[in-house]
């Protein structure tokens, strides 16, 4: 691990969430951070003493707002509530999942507007340094008054209780923190509310999700560069002078990039004089369809740094202005309609890549031989590759209807109006999968049609990424097992290690 620990309580960025959840680099609590939020915890400390009736704090949740809790309960309010709203379902998160939200729960605690002690965002982090990793359960919030049930999960190993794993053995989370010379933690005034209002389950999956989204997007660049030298296509579509008419910033990214991978080829002027006239869309809208796929990512990325380094708890402790609001900062509405934008665009890159790989397999498209084999009706080549394409950008328009237009009241309609992100987070994740395997096959078709093209050799950074994908997959010279050429290729759209090689070649940032 790294020397250099993310500082929580100050501005957070998304590669330090990777960081921390990949285990690259720890996390700590700075003296002046603690400071502020023990000022937190002190003004709610005064308010319990002087009996006030606070919402969270004095009282019971949801539609029990109204029921006073004397200050004698308040650990037995705040554990019960823990106890209570740990209800999730399903398969447990990956590892890296839950270690973004532990990180992205201190980190909003230790903003100082949640009114809890500073010995609470320690224990968060104290987890996280000795790697007890919570079990949370993938379904059951609705992405409202917080992610309720996940937090939940994730929070009750803080008190001796859930379950977590310790060096991928599932314990009991008493025996887990025991395991790792961790005490259980009793909870005061607010901080249990505190620790499951929140919209960290969300936030945590649109990182993952906007990263590798990212990683799909180069690679499919590379892919279409790929494609375009294997169908002889033309590369002047990709002029500056095209995408300065109509200036996207997406747009005009993609086909500068076009133009790096496809420079110094001898397939371009090999068909100078064939006649085409047009290209399909598939292979001269590359810009416009990318690009603005790049772009709906770039929105999302601006609405995930605001939300990295906001307080989404309930109610705010604001100690400066002896206030404390209830309002609705825990309402997941912008990550919920910023996650199914981000699965959108991503389901668009692997549409036309399926589309690319059609007109790759297809003779009547390519000139090349059917399905890229040479002995066709002998061998089936890559003919059912591309249903395996068309089959998940036929799952992924499924995936990508909104789950932010749907909302189911809660609590006795308390909560009348509910976000869904949490779903629309989780579904993304599925969206880049199936995306990345798409873009793969499309990488692997392309790599064929480029072998049948030899001896002419493609731009530089195309021939770069073709030499990057025969390290991992070799030219099919007669029917073989496919399916773990495709992993092998999906794995590196996903690390990124044909789009650095065809970048790196070609000159690109």
């Amino acid at each position: 691990m790294a020397a250099d620990a993310v500082a929580i309580g100050s501005p957070l960025t998304q590669d330090d969430v990777l960081d921390v959840a990949f285990g690259r680099r720890g996390a700590t609590l700075s003296p002046e951070v603690r400071l502020r939020v023990a000022a937190g915890r002190a003004y709610v400390e005064e308010l319990v003493a002087g009996d006030e009736v606070v919402y969270g704090v004095t009282t019971g949740f949801g539609r029990f707002a109204t029921t006073r809790v004397s200050p004698a309960d308040a650990e037995a309010l705040q554990r019960n509530l823990l106890r209570s709203h740990a209800v999730g379902v399903g398969a447990p998160l990956a590892p890296e999942l839950v270690r973004a939200m532990l990180l992205l729960r201190a980190h909003s605690l230790a903003l100082g507007a949640s009114g809890v002690r500073p010995e609470l965002v320690e224990a968060l982090l104290a987890l996280l340094a000795r790697d007890v990793v919570p079990e949370v359960p993938a379904k059951g919030s609705v992405g409202a008054s917080g992610d309720l049930a996940p937090l939940a999960h994730m929070a009750l190993p803080l008190i001796g209780e859930g379950t977590a794993y310790v060096a991928g053995q599932r314990l009991p989370g008493a025996e887990a923190l025991a395991r790792v010379g961790l005490a259980p933690l009793t909870l005061g005034a607010k901080e249990g509310l505190a620790l499951i209002n929140g919209t960290q389950y969300m936030a945590a999956h649109l990182v993952m999700g906007l990263s590798r989204a990212r990683a799909v997007a180069d690679a499919a660049d590379v892919a279409a560069a790929m494609s375009v030298e294997g169908l002889m296509g033309s590369h002047r579509p990709f002029a500056a002078a095209v995408t300065d008419l109509r200036p996207h910033p997406g747009a005009r990214l993609v086909a500068e990039r076009m133009r790096a991978l496809l420079a110094g080829s001898e397939i371009a002027p090999a068909h100078a004089d064939c006649g085409r006239v047009q290209d399909a869309y598939s292979l001269r809208a590359v810009p416009q369809v990318h690009g603005a796929s790049r772009d709906a990512l770039a929105h999302v990325a601006a609405v995930l740094d605001v939300e990295l380094n906001a307080v989404t708890d309930n109610p705010l402790v604001l100690a400066g202005e002896r206030e404390v609001v209830s309002a609705g900062n825990f309402h997941g509405q912008p990550l919920a309609l910023a996650a199914d934008y981000a699965a959108i665009a991503v389901a668009e890159l692997a549409g036309v890549s399926e589309r690319r790989v059609e007109q790759l397999v297809n003779p009547a498209l390519s000139g090349l031989p059917a399905f890229l084999t040479r002995e066709g009706g002998l061998n089936s080549g890559l003919m059912v590759a591309q249903y395996t394409a068309a089959a998940l950008v036929s799952e992924n328009k499924v995936l990508a209807h909104p789950a932010s237009v749907d909302s189911i009241p809660t609590s006795a309609n308390q909560e009348d109006h509910v976000s869904m992100g949490a779903h629309a987070a989780r579904k993304l994740l599925e969206v880049v999968d199936n995306a990345a395997t798409v873009v793969a096959i499309e990488l692997m078709a392309a790599a064929q049609a480029l072998d049948l093209r030899a001896p002419l050799r493609p731009g530089v950074g195309a021939a770069a990424a073709h030499a990057r994908v025969r390290e991992l997959v070799a030219p099919l010279e007669g029917d073989r097992y496919l399916a773990s050429d495709v992993a092998a290729l999906r794995s590196a759209v996903l690390d990124g290690s044909v789009s650095r090689a065809a970048a790196a070649a070609a000159g690109l940032a």
